[in-house]
């Protein structure tokens, strides 16, 4: 129900904010206005949602906890959207969303508000024994080896490390 209020609501006050500016400084002032906003909104958008990434990264590698990250970038995200829908209304939501006092009062409350409904117990990344890992630089190189000396012995020396197969 409140989501059917919003579309209702929202566009109704767009329109009547467009007839009030339109009429005090006219059309394509208006114009102007609206895109102008969108540019500065994309901008702002890009330089916000690279930190909230490294944010993200930062709680993902130190094994913390990502939950105010993934907040973070998904206020970003609604911002964005809103900042590109046509519109002062939508404009200033989104406006308010790129600015992180605003973001973390919004963060302060959905804690209270559902901290008794949404537990969650903890969280914690980690790279199984013998799996294969990546080489350091993120270059990945697959190839076939055969012998070509045939008195060699017949598979790599030593154990199975994840590069090698045993012998067959």
């Amino acid at each position: 129900m409140p989501l059917l209020l919003a579309l209702i609501i929202v566009p109704i006050i767009e329109i009547a904010l467009f007839i009030q500016v339109g009429g005090a400084i006219g059309l394509w002032p208006t114009i102007a206005i609206v895109i102008a906003t969108a540019v500065l909104g994309s901008v702002m958008l890009r330089s916000q949602g690279a930190g909230a990434m490294r944010d993200l990264q930062r709680s993902m590698s130190g094994g913390g906890d990502p939950g105010k990250a993934l907040a973070n970038g998904a206020m970003i995200l609604v911002s964005g959207v809103l900042l590109l829908t046509p519109g002062f209304f939508t404009d200033g939501i989104g406006f308010a969303l790129l600015l992180p006092p605003v973001r973390a009062a919004i963060i302060r409350w959905g804690v209270r508000r559902f901290s008794g409904s949404v537990h969650v117990s903890g969280f914690s990344a980690s790279v199984q024994p013998g799996a294969p890992r990546p080489p350091a630089d993120g270059d990945v190189i697959d190839g076939d080896w055969k012998t070509l000396d045939d008195d060699a012995p017949s598979g790599p020396p030593g154990p199975p490390n994840g590069w090698t197969r045993p012998p067959e």
